[in-house]
């Protein structure tokens, strides 16, 4: 897994490639300048540091200061970061910190009406692995800022039995048998069942998690009822906005949305720049 350090820069090396040909073109090697990056709508702030990364990655000697913190909810026209130094290395680094600020920012924010939707109830919101290929961790990281949590990181850090893992072992007995046998007794099992019979046999086999899929309201119910605490059950499946304060109010344990990352849209944030005398 890459770093965040080597993420920047696989991002800055797409966008500046051998150089930019505008900027280098159009502004003096040692020319100066300021510049402010501001929130043109309402939104919940994410990749501050990373943003903050991009610019020192260029340019070590950029004066950078932040006006507020990764989490804050700002108001349109609210001021994000001021900078000062080289006017090219700002300008190279314009859009690279640009993406990074809109999309996280655009996640947190998202996922934010989500959060309040369930609070009235213990339901826990989590994410999915549902995420943009390369920016798992913080797209992730984003949606803890917008007040949800995460499910696993990915294949390596938890255990979900899915309907393709049972279709080839043949049962959930024998694929909760099988992961007991080749697992430490401190890793939970997790199976999903899109069946009442499902959730029996699961119950059955001890598995810990029980992943309700695509079940309706009345389902889930009879689901719950029947698991009795004896496993934490999560939900899943076409969760929508809309749906949330009744399936929270079911009695469940967990929500896994996947639109918490992939139906994020980017926000609207934007970098002036202004020419300075040279020091």
């Amino acid at each position: 897994m890459h770093s965040v350090k080597q993420f920047i820069e696989t991002a800055l090396a797409e966008d500046i490639g051998s150089g930019d040909i505008t900027t280098d073109s159009l502004v003096p090697r040692g020319k100066t300048g300021t510049a402010e990056i501001i929130a043109k709508q309402s939104l919940i702030l994410a990749g501050l540091d990373v943003a903050v990364q991009v610019f020192k990655t260029l340019d070590p000697d950029l004066n950078i200061k932040a006006r507020c913190t990764d989490g804050d909810t700002l108001d349109t026209g609210a001021g994000i970061l001021s900078l000062a130094g080289n006017l090219r290395s700002l300008l190279y680094g314009e859009r690279t910190a640009l993406n990074f600020l809109q999309r996280l920012s655009g996640i947190a924010t998202h996922v934010r009406p989500y959060v309040e939707a369930v609070q009235a109830h213990p339901a826990r919101l989590v994410d999915t692995r549902k995420t943009t290929p390369g920016w798992r961790v913080l797209e992730k990281y984003a949606v803890r800022l917008g007040g949800a949590a995460n499910h696993r990181m990915g294949l390596y850090d938890g255990v979900l039995i899915k309907d393709n893992h049972i279709a080839a072992c043949g049962s959930i007995t024998t694929a909760v048998a099988r992961v007991r046998d080749r697992t430490s007794h401190l890793v939970k099992i997790e199976v999903e069942a899109s069946t009442l019979e499902e959730v029996a046999e699961a119950l059955q086999a001890g598995a810990d998690v029980i992943m309700l899929d695509n079940m309706d309201l009345d389902q889930i119910r009879k689901a719950v009822e029947r698991i009795n605490r004896q496993a934490i059950v999560e939900i899943s499946g076409n969760v929508s906005l809309e749906k949330l304060p009744l399936l929270a109010a079911t009695g469940v344990d967990i929500i896994s949305v996947g639109a918490l990352t992939h139906q994020a849209r980017s926000v609207d944030i934007s970098m002036r720049i202004s020419p300075t005398e040279n020091l």
